[in-house]
């Protein structure tokens, strides 16, 4: 598998997950001092002229990076990603999904992230103008504002076993 097909999950030096990279870029992080080893994939290793060096999973940085908070953007992509495109209603994932307001904005409802939920075409006609409450139907869960690391543990289709205690999986 080429690097640039391999993912790193990158850590600050607080082990706080910052990002995910390819191997290319994890490999000059390491020979560059910028980073340190934490895992490393089990069998896969890089040759160079003179050495092999195995490949890593998990790196750590040397100098703790001060990231600035990453507001996410609230729009149709993100609150499908945040709710595993899943209607908050009947939990169906087989169905188009639309964007509901669990307070109608026809009410007063606003566009924020603890007002917004994914659901199907069914289930949002059939709540209409009402609130879940008056329509009898309770989402799933509740509509909360994402962070950085919950679209992280979204984004990682195939999380190896090694990452999950980093990303508060396990």
């Amino acid at each position: 598998m080429p690097l640039q097909r391999s993912k790193v999950l990158v850590l600050n030096s607080s082990y706080e997950p910052l990002s995910i990279c390819d191997a290319q870029k994890a490999i000059l992080l390491l020979f560059n001092g910028k980073a340190v080893p934490v895992v490393h994939h089990p069998e896969r290793v890089v040759s160079t002229v003179s050495r092999c060096y195995p490949l890593p999973s998990i790196v750590r940085l040397t100098m703790f990076a001060r990231v600035p908070y990453k507001k996410i953007i609230i729009n149709r992509k993100n609150i499908l990603q945040r709710d595993r495109f899943q209607c908050q209603y009947c939990g169906r994932t087989d169905l188009p999904l639309t964007i509901d307001h669990i307070h109608p904005r026809s009410r007063g409802g606003e566009d924020t992230w603890e007002n917004l939920i994914t659901a199907c075409t069914r289930c949002n006609t059939k709540k209409g103008n009402r609130t879940p409450r008056e329509a009898g139907m309770q989402p799933l869960k509740e509509a909360t504002r994402p962070t950085s690391l919950m679209f992280m543990q979204h984004l990682i289709t195939a999380v190896s076993e090694e990452w999950k205690p980093y990303l508060f999986m396990s």
